[in-house]
């Protein structure tokens, strides 16, 4: 059986036994015929509340979140179908799009214009919001379970707040949108540091498809309630990243409506665990550093049997990546179990703990090989990690490892379709 897996941009294809191989892929959804129609609709009729055009009034300043770079949200289309609607009540220059980074580096001019297109760039202020530069933070008090709150301020100051993402099951946040384009989208590091410190991350909750009870999402739906959200366009994509929905309004509603069609679309219910497990980061964007390829790893891991296989294939154009603290906190201790105790023994959150704290978490239970295009075998020993250059060699020699009756699993979308055994959390 041959499967193409979703990696870089290009892919990549890869050879498996027929019998012993099971493919999840997402549940096909063709893309809306119309875009613009759908998302004009979703500020239009939105699933609560009145229309956009109705929540403004002249002279009103607008900031409108969105996702970074690493997610392929589509941004030239959402952005000015909200500008489009804007027209006429506020004036351009009074409409800001805040890129929330949350504590990923600032897109560069020429991504912010593959990311919202020319017309975007040059007719509304576009800012990459820097959790760790305070003077452009403004305290917002504590909200959720003692959570100190640092915002954006030209987001705090603004008369009007538009949060614009997508949505999909998040690995520890249960959903991504929505809120999240708050906090930590434009938080601070000192608000950020403490929705991911090692209590809320470890937490059995905290994990893919799990909103209500999850102490990361609960706090973060607090942060949003309690600074003020004007209108939330979230959005359903295929596996072709195209839209196939888009929900708008109160913030709550619009998405509770989302995650709902995310869930259906995105969750596939399994019997039994896999001695391996290949999985993706879903290609570019998303493959672009092994930090993002974590989620990949996390979704195969929902299936993998104790002390099985994972093999993850992320190109990582990006590396680690250079920036952040994920590298270095990688390398912090000789083992994931020595990880997993370091992190829990911290009496602050570092940054990107969160992020090894999972990884490492899945090594512990499991076995985890690379397969990258830009990070070297020795990179990756420092992570804890090995790399094969053959995938298909690898799968067969774990299979006969594992013995007669051994199966595989692939997700080629990697986190794009989470799997989950029945019974199970989500």
């Amino acid at each position: 059986m041959r499967v193409r897996l979703a990696y870089g941009e290009t892919g990549l294809e890869i050879e498996l036994p027929d019998a012993a191989t099971t493919v999840v892929t997402p549940r096909h959804h063709p893309a809306a015929p119309d875009p613009a129609a759908a998302l004009r609709a979703a500020l239009r009729s939105p699933v609560a509340g009145p229309a956009l055009r109705d929540r403004i009034r002249p002279g009103q300043t607008v900031a409108i979140s969105a996702c970074d770079g690493t997610r392929p949200q589509p941004r030239h289309l959402m952005i000015p179908a909200i500008i489009e609607e804007l027209a006429g009540i506020v004036d351009p220059g009074d409409v800001t799009v805040l890129v929330a980074t949350g504590t990923h580096r600032g897109n560069t001019d020429a991504e912010l214009r593959e990311m919202f297109g020319d017309a975007v760039v040059d007719t509304v202020r576009v800012i990459n919001h820097d959790a760790r530069d305070t003077a452009s933070l403004t305290y917002a008090g504590v909200h959720g379970a003692g959570v100190p709150v640092w915002l954006n301020s030209a987001w705090i100051d603004a008369d009007v707040r538009i949060t614009t993402g997508f949505v999909e099951p998040h690995f520890f946040a249960g959903f991504s949108g929505g809120p999240k384009l708050v906090a930590p989208g434009l938080a601070g590091l000192e608000t950020v540091l403490t929705l991911h410190d090692a209590a809320r991350i470890g937490h059995p909750s905290a994990t893919w498809g799990v909103t209500h009870g999850n102490p990361v999402h609960d706090d973060i739906r607090a942060i949003a309630a309690a600074t003020g959200v004007t209108f939330g366009l979230d959005v359903i994509l295929n596996g072709d990243k195209e839209i196939v929905a888009a929900f708008g309004g109160d913030l709550p509603a619009m998405h509770a409506a989302a995650t709902a069609a995310a869930r259906e679309a995105a969750m596939c219910p399994l019997e039994a665990p896999f001695d391996v497990v290949v999985t993706t980061n879903a290609g570019y964007p998303l493959d672009q550093n092994l930090y993002q390829a974590v989620k990949g790893m996390s979704a195969a891991y929902q299936v993998v049997r104790p002390g099985g296989v994972i093999v993850c294939a992320a190109e990582c154009r990006d590396g680690f990546p250079d920036h952040g603290s994920y590298r270095e906190v990688l390398a912090s201790a000789p083992s994931p179990q020595a990880l997993l105790a370091g992190i829990s023994a911290r009496p602050r959150t570092v940054p990107d703990q969160w992020q090894v704290q999972i990884q490492a978490r899945i090594q512990a239970g499991a076995r985890v090989v690379m397969h990258t295009s830009h990070l070297g075998d020795e990179e990756l020993a420092a992570a804890h990690l090995e790399q094969t250059r053959d995938i298909s060699a690898t799968v067969a020699d774990a299979l006969a490892q594992a013995g007669p009756g051994a199966r595989v699993c692939v997700l080629p979308e990697g986190p794009q379709t989470i799997p989950y055994l029945t019974g199970g959390t989500a």
